[in-house]
């Protein structure tokens, strides 16, 4: 599953980041935008080092949310050994597809908004944010995201390239596979098993395992005979 353990990085207004490293987010889309948000909100403004995006659809030299796109995603291998980088694409796919083609500096961010409790580990570019909660002795993969006010109670284990949806909630002791994604506002019962690649709709109520992978709506979360419904995550 490649949990890594490390310490979780939170940038903080003091500019405790470890020198002046510039953090380059991969995507500048609204999660990237989003993001950037975290980092200020974290490290003051401006981080020390700067903040910049790399994209394949926005021209070099474009400033979006304040920051300058500087180039498409595979200049990402021309910076300095001391970059770091965080993909801020939201889409569980692409992430993955990235992270397999560029092995480089993925960091963990965490907004001083959101609460980690104790015994928890976040794999390397993986994102919690504002209002999130984590809950006690859980496990998050790398590359995962954990978006505005979701909730993962104590002692989950979640996979790599896991999307947890705004207003998630997942109770305790759920398990997550790889590449899975919950929608906005779906929630997943106590104990429950999840395999790799699932989509739960937004609003869905996960009361039961799933093991085949497909996109999975209402309450309760059913498997969805149209691949291509809209299912609002």
């Amino acid at each position: 599953m490649g949990f890594m353990q490390r310490e979780v990085r939170q940038w903080r207004r003091s500019g405790e980041t470890g020198g002046e490293k510039r953090i380059v987010i991969i995507g500048a889309g609204g999660h990237a935008g989003v993001i950037a948000d975290l980092i200020e909100a974290a490290a003051g403004k401006h981080c020390p080092g700067g903040i910049s995006f790399l994209d394949d659809r926005i021209p070099a030299g474009t400033m979006v949310y304040g920051y300058r796109v500087e180039g498409k995603i595979s200049d990402c291998m021309r910076y300095p050994s001391g970059t770091e980088f965080i993909i801020g694409i939201g889409d569980n796919g692409m992430r993955g597809k990235i992270a397999a083609e560029y092995e480089l500096n993925y960091i963990t961010l965490v907004h001083p908004g959101a609460v980690i409790a104790g015994n928890v580990s976040l794999g390397k570019g993986t994102v919690v944010m504002a209002g999130a909660v984590v809950g006690r002795g859980t496990r998050i993969g790398e590359h995962c995201i954990i978006n505005t006010g979701a909730t993962v109670d104590h002692a989950c284990v979640l996979g790599d390239f896991v999307h947890i949806s705004p207003g998630a909630h997942l109770g305790g002791e759920v398990r997550i596979g790889d590449g899975s994604w919950l929608g906005i506002g779906s929630c997943v019962r106590q104990g429950i098993e999840v395999g790799k690649d699932v989509t739960a709709g937004a609003g869905a109520a996960v009361v039961k395992n799933i093991e085949e992978k497909g996109i999975y709506t209402g309450i309760p979360a059913k498997k969805a005979q149209d691949e291509n419904i809209n299912t609002g995550k």
